[in-house]
């Protein structure tokens, strides 16, 4: 699409865009350049924008923003199976289960082989139950988990049904191991890091996390922001 060309009739009827997330930008951050972008460019004050599923700050990749009529149809992209690329470093964990926090505990993982792995593997396919993290968005009685995190208070998470399509292993160099993942909604990929190494009695957090695929959008056919920012802006006197 010549962005250049996009009429505010266009944009208000309804456009899907797939962006590429930079790494330490929220969902809402990408959202917001995006709304601000156009609404400096139409001269309006209100133009509906958001984004099909969130992706944590540390990580990058696919987005799916939708503005204008097409919001209605978040749910539906929501809804999609997801494919990631993923490493987790063994050995450690963090009380996020990424790199937002400092590693708190060691362990070690001499006794860890690729062989093992693969075997370990073979119980996080198809449906299993999974504990979301507690910094997540996620809300419990009204208030997102990371409030109840960052004053140190207790609360129970419900565990829930996931499923997981495809689980492989690429490689394992040193402590870094890493992963190509095709799962469905509600996903949390820190989680499963954490969970496949505590049962690689190792522990294990999230280093590194790439979205390529939502349903059958792809990374491949992503905008960079700035430059979408800049041929939305690049239009003719």
């Amino acid at each position: 699409m010549d962005l250049s060309k996009l009429t505010l009739e266009e944009a208000r009827e309804g456009q899907v865009f797939c962006i590429n997330k930079p790494l330490d930008w929220t969902s809402f951050d990408v959202v917001a350049k995006m709304r601000n972008a156009l609404r400096n460019v139409y001269k309006i004050k209100k133009l509906k924008v958001g984004h099909a599923g969130t992706l944590d700050p540390k990580a990058t990749g696919l987005l799916i923003i939708c503005i204008g009529r097409k919001t209605k149809e978040i749910e539906t992209y929501m809804g999609h199976s997801k494919v990631y690329e993923a490493t987790i470093k063994l050995g450690a964990t963090t009380p996020s289960y990424d790199l937002e926090k400092e590693e708190d505990h060691h362990f070690p993982t001499q006794h860890i082989t690729e062989d093992l792995i693969q075997s370990i593997l073979l119980q996080f396919r198809g449906e299993i139950d999974q504990t979301p993290p507690i910094f997540s968005a996620l809300k419990k009685e009204g208030k997102p988990l990371y409030e109840y995190a960052r004053k140190n208070q207790e609360v129970e998470i419900k565990s829930r049904k996931i499923t997981i399509h495809q689980l492989e292993m690429v490689s394992l160099e040193g402590n870094l191991l890493k992963l190509v993942i095709h799962c469905g909604k509600g996903t949390y990929i820190r989680s499963l890091a954490r969970d496949i190494g505590l049962a690689l009695d190792s522990g294990g957090y999230l280093v590194q996390l790439k979205r390529t695929q939502i349903g059958e959008h792809s990374l491949e056919d992503a905008w960079e922001v700035d430059e979408w920012v800049r041929q939305l802006k690049d239009r003719p006197e």
